[in-house]
């Protein structure tokens, strides 16, 4: 995750956590406004804008990326 935000336009970033669902999203712009989604193999999903800019990420079962998960 830090590469995209380090290449992002703004530097200000909101992260929001869905505890029941276990799913992160981190928005490079307020209010987030992805029109487009992008999946990886590791359930992480880019969302952009009408330009094709990355304007946040939502990561699936972001537990697994606890220090808890690898231990």
């Amino acid at each position: 995750m830090i590469p995209h935000v380090v290449r992002s336009s703004t530097k200000k970033v909101w992260i929001d956590y869905d505890e029941e669902a276990d799913v992160l999203y981190v928005s490079f712009v307020y209010p987030p406004n992805a029109i487009e989604h992008e999946e990886d193999e590791d359930g992480i999903i880019r969302n952009y804008d009408k330009e094709g800019k990355l304007t946040g990420l939502t990561i699936i079962a972001a537990k697994r990326f606890t220090e808890e998960a690898a231990a």
